[in-house]
């Protein structure tokens, strides 16, 4: 054998040898570490670790069990301050970009609106125009934002009637529905210019509509959107849930970072290139039904239909947990459902909502966290929520006691999560 030879075969010797001595290197340490939360301020007791600990747990699983985690997000005082909903309605009644219905019928704009709702907008609103003088017609601005925010005609009457509480609001649907005959990138470009607007004005800012004074601005929560960005690091597939309508939804996920393809809001049908007053349809409501919005048990079922790619009447049930969003957060009732589905932790910013506090203050499997809201916080409730009475709202609109899964009813509970 040469010297060459004898070489490499020692080489080769020592390189096996070193094998068998050394461990071989973990598949893990081959990965950047999982990332963290960069944002400590504003967080209550241990709910960043906790949430630190979530994402390390699904990062190192790399998507072996499945897929890409999910995480799932309510908008509206859960990743930012205020709602965009109303930003967008009180931007279109001061630029005067609301069409007037067909014929005048405003019975045509919803069909949970009232006989003294259309009465009253009728009475209310020019007829003949292209679009309403709302920003110089103070009473037709006036009668529109009263149905819209108050769920009244400005004399008080009931606007809205025979819906299915657990499935829709129609106060918040009627603002998409009036987005009728525009197209969707003309509906953005309106939502453009009032999140420019808000994200500008001073925080507590108000503006003038019609005759009333109403807010002004909105704010991102720094924390929440540095918890989406964290989870999208980490291998979460992140994904915003809102009850405002999705072009609106569209352009503001795209401001941190959220594609429209991962925002879900209510979804109008349409004609010809243009949004009608009609709505998408989910699990067993068809298109142009109009009796389910993305709403308590209507984001369920957008979520089941749409992320999790179930169709027809099992949408509308909760699914196996192994599919499940493993984190959601949420701020309100609208959001119970789709936080109840939640595996892993359950985030809810405190507004002091009934419903969604009896449970998230209940507890029962340890999974739920309280913050309070990072902006202007609530204060303490005065008295403890009413979970045993009249906590939860019934699809007819009836109040009664918020049940566990089997039917046991939840004590009231104390407010004990504030500044």
């Amino acid at each position: 054998m040469n010297h060459r030879l004898r070489t490499s075969a020692a080489v080769a010797a020592l390189a096996l040898a070193a094998a068998t001595l050394v461990p071989a290197v973990p598949a893990q340490a081959k990965h950047r570490p999982c990332p963290t939360l960069n944002v400590s301020t504003g967080w209550y007791g241990d709910n960043k670790a906790r949430l630190d600990r979530l994402i390390a747990t699904h990062c190192a699983d790399g998507g072996t069990k499945g897929g890409k985690p999910l995480a799932v997000f309510d908008w509206d005082n859960t990743v930012i301050k205020n709602d965009v909903g109303d930003a967008t309605l009180y931007w279109l009644l001061r630029n005067d970009r609301v069409r007037p219905p067909r014929n005048d019928d405003w019975s045509a704009t919803s069909r949970h609106l009232t006989p003294a709702a259309t009465t009253a907008l009728r009475a209310a609103c020019p007829t003949g125009v292209r679009t309403l003088p709302t920003a110089t017609d103070t009473r037709c601005a006036d009668e529109i934002r009263s149905v819209y925010s108050d769920g009244a005609t400005t004399g008080g009457a009931a606007a809205f009637a025979g819906f299915d509480h657990r499935r829709t609001e129609p106060r918040y649907a009627w603002l998409a529905q009036l987005l009728r005959g525009w197209t969707t990138r003309e509906v953005e470009s309106f939502a453009a210019a009032a999140r420019a607007e808000n994200l500008a004005a001073p925080q507590g800012a108000t503006q003038r509509v019609g005759t009333a004074r109403v807010t002004g601005w909105i704010r991102h929560y720094d924390q929440q959107r540095d918890l989406i960005h964290t989870l999208r690091r980490a291998g979460f597939d992140v994904w915003i849930v809102s009850a405002s309508p999705e072009p609106v939804v569209d352009v503001w996920a795209r401001g941190i970072g959220i594609d429209p393809s991962h925002a879900i809001g209510i979804r109008n049908t349409t004609e010809h290139g243009r949004l009608t007053a009609h709505f998408k349809g989910c699990g067993t409501v068809r298109d142009g039904e109009d009796t389910m919005i993305t709403y308590i048990d209507g984001k369920r079922c957008w979520i089941n239909q749409e992320i999790l790619g179930v169709r027809g009447p099992a949408a509308e049930r909760v699914q196996p947990a192994s599919r499940r969003q493993v984190l959601a957060a949420g701020d309100s009732d609208t959001d119970v459902s789709f936080l109840r589905d939640a595996t892993g932790l359950r985030l809810v910013l405190n507004r002091n909502k009934d419903e969604l506090m009896c449970r998230a203050y209940e507890n029962g499997d340890g999974r739920w966290l309280v913050n309070p809201m990072f902006i202007e916080p609530k204060a303490r409730k005065a008295g403890p929520y009413p979970c045993a009475t009249t906590g939860h709202t019934a699809a007819d609109g009836t109040a009664g006691p918020v049940r566990r899964a089997d039917g046991s009813v939840i004590p009231d509970q104390e407010d004990t999560v504030h500044p």
